[in-house]
């Protein structure tokens, strides 16, 4: 069985870029089979066209309810019928109205340890922690979404990353986002295998 994977993502994309090669490699027994964004001109958009894996733009509406996009994002990727929807550097904070579509089926990506520096710019706020005097490291996971907490979940894997004594943000992001990439096929091969194990007679 290979696993089918849908990617949601607001940004650069370069997790999905992670995921793709991974599959391509054989890393991973997957496949993307669709990435869809709140933002039209993402870059992960013309990341996956590259690889002539299907897109689609949600658009948030002027005043449009949270569980209205919701529900639209949800009909928007049924037809690809994800067994595995990742949020990856996907920016939007999901209701039940779109969770309830793909139960124990949604995983996120956080750059922070689990139950540290939740929400949006955690590398940043990380940073800024350490130029203080505060922290000495952050870190990345990956865990299920099963309800609307902010970076809460089960955790499926997190990794520490140290700050070094003479980094700059960008140093330690470029670091963030290699452990990000690792972290997060290493989540999708565990996942993987657990389902394997399931449906093994």
């Amino acid at each position: 069985m290979t696993l089918r994977i849908v990617v949601l993502a607001s940004g650069g994309g370069s997790n999905l870029q992670a995921i793709i090669n991974a599959c391509a490699a054989g890393d991973i027994e997957a496949s993307v089979v669709g990435v869809a964004s709140d933002n039209p001109s993402a870059f992960a958009i013309q990341r996956a066209a590259n690889h002539q894996i299907d897109t689609a733009a949600v658009t948030p509406l002027d005043n449009e309810a949270r569980t209205s996009f919701d529900s639209r994002l949800a009909q928007t990727i049924s037809p690809w019928r994800p067994d595995l929807v990742v949020l990856a550097g996907f920016m939007r904070k999901l209701s039940v109205s779109f969770i309830q579509h793909f139960p124990n089926s949604i995983i996120n990506l956080h750059p922070a340890m689990p139950g540290q520096l939740p929400g949006i710019n955690a590398i940043e706020r990380a940073y800024g922690e350490f130029a203080a005097g505060n922290r000495s490291s952050s870190g990345v996971m990956v865990h299920f979404v099963p309800d609307e907490g902010i970076d809460t979940g089960p955790v499926i894997a997190s990794m520490p990353v140290v700050f070094e004594e003479h980094d700059t943000l960008h140093d330690f992001e470029q670091r963030m986002h290699a452990t990000e990439h690792q972290l997060l096929i290493g989540a999708i091969r565990t996942i993987i295998s657990q389902r394997q194990k399931v449906t093994t007679p």
